[in-house]
């Protein structure tokens, strides 16, 4: 099978590349920098999606499947041009190609489980999650990403092209280059973490490989076509820093302090000082909201299969490499 990848030389993308190269696809992959793919099969195309001369009719030539990885993470101002008028631009140019062919082309979408925002509620409250509880992104990045989820979703009505839509909670892996986890592994490690809030906070992540996986089944399997998936692989947030504290081979912590303590005092240190921790840290720290897999076990079949505590020392012992 023939596959066009965007972000290609990404976090995940790459990791997608190399498991579809591997299963003998042929590949072509965008990319605006330097590429480290080498293998047979695998053709880069140099372009920028979020530019108006982006060679999009090379990259999709004669493709059956194009996954869409390509994301922003840090620059709000880019996020706009790449997840939402990069978007656009690249189903204009499949939903062209499709017209042209006289075949449907597949869209295999990489979200995020922030399309559904938090609760308006306490943060803290009990929140379980489906693929149809009702969107309501906050922040640049899940808007603009949520915005692309219901372009790639509009276009489907045209019968040129089919769509699945993967949404990861926080995906973790040796090579994340978010150092969030390797931050809070620092803590554990010091001596310094300590819980807030009352036990039961829930950790959501997923590794890089479960995400990998359902990206590949949603790109091979006729049974994922025009749905939604949520992959997460939940676990308490006291489970997940137990596995980092064993991963280090230092003492679990258990210091624990009430939440509204810890707000009340980083407010009031905030104008004083810099502080280490931030009002949003608090808040990933106590929430409770879940994101079962159901849909995935029900209807392809799939269940993550790397626990998070077992996996997270490879983040936490590792530096990043990209």
């Amino acid at each position: 099978m023939k596959i066009a990848i965007t972000g290609g030389n990404g976090f995940i993308g790459r990791k997608l590349v190399e498991v579809l190269s591997q299963q003998g696809h042929t590949i072509n992959v965008l990319s605006r920098r330097s590429s480290r793919f080498h293998s047979a099969g695998i053709q880069v195309v140099w372009g920028d999606l979020t530019l108006a001369n982006c060679p999009l009719e090379k990259l999709i030539d004669d493709c059956e499947v194009v996954f869409h990885i390509a994301g922003e993470l840090r620059d709000e101002a880019a996020m706009k041009l790449l997840h939402v008028d990069g978007t656009q631009r690249l189903l204009d140019a499949v939903l062209r190609e499709a017209a042209q062919r006289g075949r449907v082309i597949h869209w295999v979408q990489l979200s995020s489980v922030g399309a559904y925002g938090h609760p308006h509620e306490y943060l803290n409250t009990e929140r379980v999650v489906y693929e149809d509880t009702p969107t309501r992104p906050h922040g640049e990045y899940e808007v603009t990403k949520t915005l692309s989820d219901e372009l790639v979703m509009q276009a489907s009505a045209r019968d040129l092209m089919t769509y699945s839509i993967v949404r990861p909670s926080k995906v973790f892996g040796a090579d994340m280059p978010n150092q969030s986890l390797r931050s809070l592994g620092a803590m554990v490690r010091k001596g310094l973490f300590f819980y807030i809030g009352r036990p039961g906070a829930v950790a959501t992540y997923v590794h890089v490989d479960d995400v990998v996986e359902v990206l590949r089944l949603c790109g091979t399997d006729h049974r994922a076509k025009g749905k939604i998936f949520n992959v997460s692989n939940d676990c308490l947030l006291e489970e997940m820093v137990n596995g980092i504290a064993a991963a280090l081979r230092v003492a679990p912590p258990w210091l624990r302090l009430p939440e509204s303590v810890v707000r009340a005092a980083v407010n009031v240190t905030a104008k004083i000082v810099r502080v280490p921790l931030s009002q949003e840290q608090i808040n990933g720290l106590v929430r409770r909201t879940r994101y079962p897999y159901l849909r995935l076990e029900r209807e392809l079949g799939f269940t993550p299969r790397i626990p998070v505590p077992d996996a997270i020392g490879e983040v936490v012992l590792t530096r990043n490499t990209l």
